[in-house]
């Protein structure tokens, strides 16, 4: 009789318990399929989880450090912000095409700044397309302000953004609309903040002049690290033909590497990075949309041209002497990208001179 007493007050108690466990298993089964369904839509959606993260949780303190880089172009004779250069550009947003001076400085102590790479760029946002026009940094033309010729690069040695600026407008035939600088130094740093970069490297480079420092990459390597980055973009014992592309293989690699989306979240450290190694006078609402438009789409493509020229000594000085017929190519090749009208097919295309050479692409 005991036992049976001691059965029958057990066993609700042991039902609950049942019951409870069952409870249990059932939430967990819900949570573990919302948790499969949740990595199943992140997957699915993943650049929308990054865009909304990014938007969530990084978009301010981005923004802040963009507009720490800001920095207008700055007049030669009194450091005056340029009023005739604001009036001109500055959108909002970005959807018609516009241009941007990239200039990469080599920027060392005891010597002068230097632009060792001079990029007109211009930008089809609708389009996800980039033109990267190199200017050769011994390019021999004239200099703005001065009404004398001399290597391009010798403008930013002596009249900084606002020289640069002018000088090449006056080179191309086309205003503009914005510039971009980073230092060598913020290049290495951004390419280790990245984990390094996929760089063509077939065979050994090295300097091995004297007159050059000395620096040294192996072939082949899986990822390179800034210092090699650093010492990809300086080697100087080839061209100068080689030289210029092979700094738009770097500014392809750094950006193909900055969107991957495992790297996404490092923009906040990109941004610290760069730091004073970058100025730039696009407002950082501008640089955003622009970044997170291309992310949602492809991956914008490159269409790239180097001004053609042939060498050629001045008072035991080496200059490279631009072809007259490319830049008058490469003013129609500007114009065809500037113009929104212009079909995607036809954007390499000469505007007037259906003869010039065709361009690289």
């Amino acid at each position: 009789m005991e036992n049976q007493e001691v059965q029958r007050l057990t066993r609700p108690r042991n039902r609950r318990k049942q019951r409870s466990k069952k409870r249990r298993k059932t939430w967990l089964l819900i949570t573990l399929v919302c948790l499969l369904l949740l990595a199943g839509a992140g997957y699915l959606f993943r650049k929308q989880v990054v865009l909304f993260a990014f938007d969530a949780f990084m978009k301010k303190s981005v923004a802040k450090t963009l507009d720490e880089s800001y920095q207008e172009i700055e007049d030669t004779n009194n450091n005056a912000n340029n009023a005739n250069m604001d009036e001109a550009v500055k959108p909002e947003k970005a959807e018609e095409p516009f241009s941007i001076l990239l200039l990469g400085t080599d920027e060392r102590k005891n010597e002068p700044g230097r632009s060792d790479t001079i990029i007109y760029s211009v930008v089809r946002p609708k389009d996800g397309k980039i033109l990267l026009i190199s200017i050769p940094r011994d390019t021999y033309t004239e200099i703005a302000e001065e009404n004398k010729k001399s290597k391009i690069n010798a403008a930013y040695a002596r009249g900084g953004i606002k020289r640069s600026v002018d000088t090449v407008e006056n080179l191309v035939g086309h205003n503009v609309d914005y510039y971009a600088t980073i230092n060598f130094q913020g290049l290495k740093d951004v390419v280790d903040t990245l984990g390094g970069v996929h760089l063509p490297i077939t065979k050994v480079i090295e300097n091995k002049q004297k007159i050059h420092e000395k620096l040294r990459i192996e072939p082949n390597k899986p990822i390179y690290d800034g210092e090699d980055a650093l010492s990809y973009a300086r080697y100087r014992e080839d061209s100068d033909f080689n030289r210029t592309m092979r700094h738009r293989v770097l500014i392809d690699a750094v950006m193909a590497r900055a969107l991957e989306i495992k790297n996404i979240t490092k923009i906040p450290d990109l941004m610290k990075v760069a730091g004073s190694n970058f100025k730039t006078n696009m407002n950082s609402s501008l640089i955003i949309d622009l970044a997170k438009s291309f992310y949602e789409g492809s991956m914008p493509t490159f269409s790239n041209y180097m001004l053609k020229g042939t060498g050629a000594m001045r008072d035991s000085i080496w200059y490279y002497d631009p072809d007259e017929k490319d830049v008058a190519y490469i003013h129609d090749l500007i114009g065809n990208w500037h113009d929104s009208n212009t079909p995607v097919d036809q954007l390499m295309q000469p505007a007037m001179d259906d003869n010039a050479n065709a361009a690289g692409q």
